[in-house]
């Protein structure tokens, strides 16, 4: 199978739409198409629109070259329309109402004409869904595009494990070639449109990637192929197109519950919640783009080989971006003044913590993760024949397990705890539930069914399997915090000297609402250097701290410790004077507490 003409369609396009960009650009500076500033919109400075008629152009040029057009012959025709859609857009500023209506317009053509997504048997139920998906992945595309490079670097990322799940089952198809052609022109365009950007792809261009890569979801299916795929099943395109999808999500959700108007555009999608937590804009568009690899990595890897190991995969996958989803979610993007209007009328916004809803969300997790675990137990334990031999046992078995673990759980104290706050004293917690549920689930089952032969070692796996998904899922949001904490760029660069005393909880709270990034421990009593207190690397001793004080590698000192020589303190309060370092000293203690405030 030779790959040259998938080379040949992505270099033309690439090499087009990286020549068209710049002319676009001037083109759009002269006619005053300039994206300006704006409270709601993230960037500062105007900058050039109709960079998407740079990305269109060339892929509808080429999808024209195609033989046999086939389908592929319709998408052109509705990609071209909505593009200069697009243009119009850009240039006059249409009522949201008036976007939905071309969006719908266009789905019903494609629909008209053979697109569908096949995962109903319901003629009319499937020809709704089928509009559904191809107005909510343009729109998804649409509000993706807030940040430089997202859109376009996810739409690359996106259509190339299309091409890889296209060619490996059905060869260099067209339809193959035409995402060649699409992915191309998308890096091309990408050049000018990273951070910071000289062009923005505009409407003109979410819209056209966005229906593109819609449309392609729903033309490559078993009956066209005669072979199954990724594509064909209703995880292949949600995986596929995993970011676009989450944030749209996440922000109707968001805008709905704080009583924000879903079709205005504001600084609270999901690469502003990265940035609000401390990523640089380039690292919050790069954790988007490797999210939505890993998304297509999972499509690709799920296929239908093995239905039941892959659904296991993309239960694990789904759970993880959830909640990853949650913590976004948590990320404080609007207001205050908004949030007391909010509270005024009633309405809690979904970043304010209410107790009884998050404990609700537990049970349902855990009710998910169960059943989870309880399954790759199966998995582990047979394989082929076996395991559907087995496959009763695990049936009529799986209501007693849930039932005896949600109880066992609750028993010991497992929804008393916080997620960001989770500690080895809760991990033993959930470990005493876990095995509580996984004795009594044993006797239940011996007790009701009479399973005298059933295996007992699938007990074993599940336990273990259960503990790290509990583990993992309660532990995430300290997992998340910590890695934010210890990465972002922004703060005060703080070395502690000194590995005992407080806590590193308790340093950071004596900061307050200061933002620090902590480098790491200065220790004179001989500890080696590169190991690790608290997760934190022990740098050295004094005079390793003299050095990164010439070079200017620090910006504040915390002795955290009572019996640091006075010698040696005088020495450090006088160097930290020279370099201009603060030199701060933790103080811990209690005092009581007064009834007047």
């Amino acid at each position: 199978m030779s790959l040259t003409p998938l080379a040949v369609y992505f270099v033309v396009a690439f090499v087009a739409s990286a020549v068209l960009t710049p002319l676009c650009r001037i083109v759009a500076v002269g006619l005053g198409l300039v994206a300006r500033p704006a409270a709601d919109r993230w960037h500062q400075r105007p900058t050039a629109l109709l960079g998407g008629v740079a990305v269109a152009l060339p892929v509808v040029i080429l999808g024209l070259t195609l033989r046999p057009l086939n389908g592929l012959g319709h998408l052109i025709a509705c990609g071209a329309f909505i593009t200069a859609f697009g243009v119009l857009d850009d240039a006059l500023s249409l009522k949201p109402s008036t976007k939905l209506i071309a969006q719908i317009i266009v789905a019903s053509v494609l629909l008209f004409f053979g697109y569908r997504l096949g995962w109903t048997t319901s003629l009319i139920g499937d020809s709704m869904l089928t509009l559904l998906w191809i107005v909510a992945i343009t729109n998804a595309f649409n509000l993706l595009d807030n940040m430089d490079g997202l859109c376009a670097g996810v739409a690359i990322i996106a259509g190339s494990f299309a091409v890889f799940a296209v060619v490996q089952s059905a060869g260099v198809t067209p339809l193959a070639l035409y995402l060649a052609a699409l992915i191309g022109a998308a890096a091309g365009f990408l050049i000018y449109n990273f951070q910071p950007a000289s062009i923005f792809m505009g409407d003109a261009g979410s819209l056209f990637l966005g229906l593109n890569l819609a449309a392609v979801t729903l033309m490559f299916r078993p009956e066209v192929t005669g072979r199954s795929s990724v594509l064909s099943v209703v995880g292949g395109p949600l995986l596929l197109l995993l970011i676009p999808i989450l944030d749209t999500t996440l922000v109707t959700a968001a805008r709905l519950l704080s009583r924000r108007r879903i079709s205005k555009g504001g600084r609270d999608h999901t690469s502003h919640r990265l940035v609000a937590i401390g990523l640089s804009q380039r690292t919050a568009v790069g954790v988007l783009w490797a999210l939505a690899a890993a998304g297509g990595t999972v499509a690709v890897v799920s296929g239908p080989r093995d239905v039941s190991s892959s659904s296991i995969l993309v239960a694990l996958f789904v759970v993880a971006v959830a909640i990853f989803a949650v913590y976004l979610a948590r990320v404080k993007v609007y207001e205050d003044a908004d949030f007391s209007r909010l509270r005024d009328k009633g309405i809690t916004p979904l970043v304010v913590n209410m107790m009884y809803k998050r404990r609700v969300a537990e049970v349902l997790l855990d009710f998910c993760l169960i059943p989870l675990a309880y399954y790759t137990a199966y998995r582990f334990r047979f394989e082929g024949d076996l395991l559907f031999a087995n496959y009763p046992y695990f049936i009529q078995s799986l209501p007693l397990v849930l039932t005896c673990q949600l109880v066992a759980l609750f028993i010991v104290g497992g929804y008393r705890g916080t997620w960001r706050l989770f500690g080895m004293m809760d991990a033993v917690v959930f470990a005493k539930g876990v095995v509580l549920g996984t004795v009594a689930a044993q006797l239940a089952i011996l007790y009701i069914y009479r399973y005298e032969h059933y295996s007992r070692t699938v007990f074993f796996i599940y336990a273990a399997v259960l503990m790290l998904l509990l583990a993992g899922t309660r532990a995430s949001f300290r997992l998340i915090g910590e890695f934010v904490s210890r990465r972002v760029a922004a703060g005060q660069r703080c070395v502690i000297y000194g590995t005992g005393n407080a806590s590193l909880a308790t340093i950071r709270e004596a900061f307050g609402h200061i933002p620090i990034r902590l480098l790491g421990f200065i220790e004179d009593d001989g500890m080696q250097r590169h190991s690790r207190v608290a997760g934190y690397p022990v740098l050295g001793g004094y005079d390793k701290l003299s050095s990164m004080f010439a070079n200017a590698e620090v910006d504040c000192v915390v002795v955290n410790s009572r019996l640091v020589d006075a010698h040696r303190l005088q020495h450090l309060e006088i160097a930290c004077r020279e370099y201009g370092i603060e030199l701060l000293r933790l103080h811990v203690h209690l005092k009581p507490l007064s009834a007047v405030s």
